[in-house]
């Protein structure tokens, strides 16, 4: 099973305030270098979508309401969601504060069915929340996750075994989970627009020009998937980044800013109790150019003053900064090996 929250961010700020019911709503910053984290559906139906620049959002919908990101409240309700998820099976993997999926093979209980097991979670989310959710169940989590999209918002879809092969050739390469837009371009290019026609290429032409994803296109395009619903993933990276309202040109203000980036992620990884071996220093200019730099050092970073020390002297060759910098920020990865958590994705620090 998959399951979606709807619209999250958006839909616990509608929750909170009922002023915001009914209107669209994005959560982010309104002024001229913000970002939008997440729309109601109100605002997708104008258009708007998270990681869309604010002043694109308000030029498809002039009368869009912005409001702040409030990350400790969503993961305060996202972990009273896999609350729920743990009462019907021990097999979950998050992917997200708002996302998971489900092995239930072994724990339909008294429900003997994995469909009304979804009803169930959908239901006490429902009533103890008062978010909806979207599920899709089927026999595999690529299939999974194409179900929980079918019938969104406040949907279930179910996808049998039946009906998999046949429900996977009509869909557009772009609609496939785990097919970015950079590779679905190139399936366009070489003919190949929906799962039936990425079924008709053998494993050999698929291997020459998807190297080694191709025995994975191979099977989704079949509507199979052999990857099991992993628990407690290791956490790959943590990191934390902040845009500037005005370009970052002096050596002075980059450090500022360097020195608050660094002390919000140190914050982040002492409380999450992780020890990590290589900063990574990313900056984008004002031109939209973007470069990364990282240091792995010989132990895990002891110290905030470590981490800053660290961000500084990959900063240090980019100076002047030509043009300005709207953005900067750091990230940790090479956890230490018994670091282990409960989600595989990077994730930002806002």
């Amino acid at each position: 099973m998959h399951i979606d929250m709807d619209a999250f961010y958006a839909s616990v700020e509608q929750r909170d305030d009922p002023s915001l019911r009914g209107r669209p709503l994005a959560v982010g910053r309104g002024e001229a270098r913000g970002v939008v984290a997440a729309a109601s559906y109100e605002a997708r139906r104008f258009g708007v979508r998270s990681a869309m620049p604010s002043v694109t959002a308000k030029r498809l919908c002039p009368e869009l309401v912005f409001v702040p990101a409030r990350f400790d409240v969503y993961r305060s309700v996202s972990a009273q969601i896999h609350d729920i998820f743990s009462r019907y099976t021990p097999l979950i993997q998050p992917l997200s504060l708002d996302e998971a999926y489900l092995d239930l093979t072994d724990h339909l209980g008294a429900y003997g069915s994995a469909t009304l097991v979804a009803d169930r979670i959908r239901a006490d989310i429902h009533a103890e929340t008062g978010l909806t959710a979207s599920a899709g169940v089927s026999y595999n989590r690529f299939l999974a996750k194409l179900a929980s999209d079918y019938r969104k918002p406040d949907g279930l879809f179910v996808i049998t075994p039946a009906m998999g092969p046949d429900f996977v050739s009509s869909l557009p390469v772009d609609a496939f989970h785990g097919i970015g837009p950079a590779t679905a371009r190139k399936m366009r290019a070489l003919g190949i627009e929906t799962g039936a026609d990425l079924r008709e290429r053998d494993i050999e032409t698929l291997t020459r020009h998807f190297g080694k994803a191709a025995a994975f296109y191979h099977g989704i395009s079949r509507g199979i998937d052999h990857r099991p619903v992993v628990v407690n993933r290791e956490r790959k990276s943590l990191g934390t980044e902040q845009t500037y309202l005005q370009d970052l040109k002096s050596e002075a203000d980059a450090h500022k800013a360097l020195a608050q980036i660094a002390a919000k992620l140190w914050a982040g990884a002492e409380r999450r109790q992780l020890q990590a071996r290589t900063v990574t220093l990313k900056v984008k200019y004002a031109d939209f150019r973007q470069i990364t730099r990282a240091r792995t050092l010989s132990a895990p970073v002891p110290s905030e003053e470590v981490l800053l020390e660290t961000g500084q002297s990959l900063m240090a060759p980019l100076f002047p900064f030509v043009p300005g910098v709207r953005l900067l920020g750091l990230t940790l990865s090479g956890f230490h090996a018994a670091e282990i958590v409960s989600c595989d994705q990077m994730e930002l620090l806002f």
